[in-house]
Formats: structure tokens, C-alpha cells, sequence
């Protein structure tokens, strides 16, 4: 019986000791940071822009030291901008790769269903793209976080444009027909309306839609004076060369979600995006020192200027360091509770992470793009823009 015991009491001490190792040794060597974006399909410009914001902060925090003397390991997988897709290739790197860390994903269903997915897995994924507001409100999760701004703060800067500039406007709204697209006719419509603006119709487009055409029947119809729109990517390129074909957007002002126009778009849009204005939380002309060296090192490395997309995926990154710094651990309970509150710089000067919902707070502006450039015409405060904390899951 005694001869039982200490071998019982053996085996206990050395799988004690096991774990013990398992622990050490996961939280040493590289950090592993799983990358789900879209390097394929309609998204592509976007996911490119994730990727050169990620590899650029971690080229410098790598220089730097690490983090808690750890080196970034990013691993990429392509979502295709498709929730099926990114679950499956969240899932190998969760379970194959044993990733510390997710991020990358733009759709918004995608950022979802790989929330959902994250939670099951005990680990944290971070947004830098994804504009629907439900994911950190009525479907937000204790593991998704997001530092870019949602629809409802993009709308709250552009709305407040349009009403000083066109008030009492007539807005039709044209969106793709999925979660984000949906979200952010809802939100930028609510904002508008609540101003003055009136609603005179909408209409939502398959995601990498190829022809517009079929609809401008009914937006001439409605006679707007304005077109808000949330296309994105390569779907944006189309729409606005079309508007111009068929002199759809003549004598109309075209706005739409940060999203719409970007650095990445803007050479194949051309002379159409002229005039276009959004409402967002980066521009490169921003005038801060951050800023102006993060523009200079983005164009030294890339030879392209940031958009929003970029900017944000390069701030997650010193976010990321900044809670692990705080919690002197990767495990996901000691880093969650670091990421609430916290307060980390970036290009778009200091942000903070609302413990609540897990947004991210920070000013916004509306910017109108002319010949290329995206110029500052307006700006909301983050307590303004932000709007309230309606998450109740955590």
C-alpha cells in the first residue's frame, strides 16, 4: 500500500513538474501572432494593407527587443474575406500553430465567427478593420477586441459634415449586401436622419458585384443629393467608374464608409474619387509627430502611402505590447484583464480600449479626398463619437 502511494505521489510530482515546463517554455520563445486576412478575392487591397501595418510594427518592436524580450512570429493565413474560411484557418492556427494571438480579420462576419471560435479556444482575437457595430455591442464577446473605429463613429463625424455642408440633404444609401455593408447603412442612416437628413431609398449589392448598372434606375428615381455608400476593395473601384459611365454621381456629393476609398483603391478609382468624403479615424495627414514618422517609415518600407487599414493593424501591435508588457504574461485571463483601460499611443495619437464593450476610443475626422490627398475638413471627439456602452456579456 505504502509502495502504491509513492509511486502515485511520483507520478503526481512529475506531471506537476510537466506542466510546470509546458508553461515555461510557452511563455518563452517567440510570440506567436496568427494573421487571418484577406490576401485573395475583392478584400485583397485590404489585407494588404493589414499586413504591411503589422510587419512594419513588428519589424520595429523586434528591433527593439521584443516584447518582455520575446520576438514577434507572425504566421498568415488567407480568409478570402469569408467566414468559413477564416474559422477554418483561425482553428489550424489555434490548434496546429498554438498561436498566443489572433488578428487580420476584415469581413465583419468573419470577425464574428472567429470571435465565437476564439472563446471555445480560451484565447483573444483583436479587430483592426471590421465596421459592423455588433461586434462589440449586441453580439460582443469577453475575447474580441477592436481598435479601429465602428460604423457608429465613422457616421457620427460624417454625419455632423453633411449636415453643416448640405443640410436637410436627400440621401440614398448602396451597400453590400452582408454584415458590414448592412451595419454601416444603419448607422450612418440613423446618425443623418436624427440630423435633418432625409432617407429617399436604398439598396444592397452581392459582395464582389461586377455590374451597378441595374440599379441607377432607382437611384435617379429617388433624385438624392447625396450617395452614401459602403462599398470596399476592388467593389468600390467598380461602382464609382460606373456612377461616372452612366453620370449617376453628376451634381450629387458621394460619401460613404471609411472603408470605401482608400490609398489601395485610389490609383484604379482615378478622378472619380475626387470630391468623395468619409468619416474615419486616420488620415496620413494627420499632424503629429507619431504620424509624420510612421508616414515616413510606411512610404521608406513600401513605397505607398498608410490608410486607415494600416495604420490601425501597425497600433494593434503596440497595443498587444503594451497589455503583455502589463501583465508580465501571454496567458489570455491576465491579458484580457491588462487590455481593459488600457491607454497605448498611436499614429492617430493616444487611444483607449473601453473595458465595457472593448471598443476602442479615439477622435475622428471627416476627410474629403482631392487629387489623391485625404484632407481634414471636420473632426468629433472620441467621448462624442464614441457612443454608449450597450454590450451586456461581460
Amino acid at each position: 500500500m505504502m509502495q502504491n502511494n509513492f509511486k502515485a505521489k511520483k507520478i503526481a510530482i512529475a506531471a506537476a513538474l510537466s506542466f510546470g515546463m509546458s508553461i515555461a517554455v510557452a511563455q518563452s520563445g517567440p510570440i506567436k501572432i496568427g494573421v487571418v486576412t484577406p490576401l485573395s478575392g475583392t478584400y485583397t487591397p485590404i489585407g494588404e494593407q493589414v499586413k504591411m501595418g503589422l510587419d512594419l510594427a513588428a519589424k520595429e518592436i523586434n528591433a527593439a527587443g521584443g516584447i518582455n524580450g520575446r520576438k514577434i512570429n507572425l504566421i498568415y493565413e488567407d480568409e478570402e474575406a469569408n467566414p468559413a474560411v477564416a474559422t477554418q484557418k483561425a482553428e489550424k492556427l489555434f490548434q496546429v500553430e498554438k498561436v498566443d494571438f489572433l488578428t487580420g480579420t476584415v469581413n465583419s462576419g468573419s470577425t464574428l465567427a472567429v470571435g465565437q471560435l476564439a472563446e471555445r479556444n480560451n484565447k483573444l482575437i483583436a479587430t483592426t478593420v471590421s465596421f459592423a457595430d455588433s461586434i462589440t455591442a449586441d453580439k460582443c464577446s469577453p475575447n474580441v477586441f477592436r481598435v479601429n473605429a465602428r460604423a457608429g463613429m465613422q457616421s457620427a463625424a460624417l454625419a455632423a459634415w453633411v449636415d453643416k455642408e448640405l443640410p436637410k440633404a436627400n440621401i440614398f444609401f448602396i451597400g453590400p449586401d452582408y454584415e458590414m455593408g448592412r451595419s454601416t447603412v444603419a448607422a450612418f442612416k440613423k446618425a443623418s436622419t436624427e440630423k435633418g437628413a432625409k432617407d429617399v431609398g436604398e439598396v444592397f449589392a452581392p459582395l464582389d458585384n461586377k455590374d451597378y448598372s441595374p440599379y441607377f434606375g432607382q437611384v435617379r428615381a429617388a433624385k438624392p443629393n447625396v450617395i452614401y455608400t459602403s462599398v470596399a476593395g476592388n467593389d468600390t473601384v467598380r461602382l464609382f467608374s460606373q456612377m461616372d459611365e452612366y453620370g449617376v454621381n453628376k451634381g450629387v456629393t458621394v460619401v460613404g464608409a471609411s472603408g470605401t476609398v482608400t490609398s489601395q483603391n485610389m490609383g484604379a478609382i482615378g478622378k472619380s474619387a475626387n470630391g468623395f468624403v468619409t468619416g474615419v479615424g486616420y488620415s496620413p495627414k494627420l499632424d503629429n509627430p507619431a504620424n509624420k514618422k510612421f508616414v515616413a517609415d510606411f512610404q521608406k518600407a513600401y513605397n505607398k502611402l498608410p490608410d486607415l487599414y494600416g495604420a490601425d493593424s501597425y497600433g494593434l501591435l503596440y497595443f498587444y505590447k503594451a497589455a503583455v508588457e502589463k501583465a508580465k504574461s501571454t496567458e489570455t485571463d491576465k491579458v484580457r484583464t491588462a487590455m481593459n483601460d488600457l491607454t497605448w499611443q498611436t499614429p492617430q495619437g493616444a487611444k483607449k480600449m473601453r473595458a465595457g464593450d472593448h471598443q476602442a476610443m479615439q477622435d475622428m475626422f471627416a476627410v474629403r479626398v482631392e487629387n489623391g490627398e485625404f484632407n481634414i475638413v471636420g473632426k468629433v471627439a472620441s467621448d462624442q463619437a464614441i457612443g454608449p456602452d450597450t454590450c451586456t456579456r461581460f
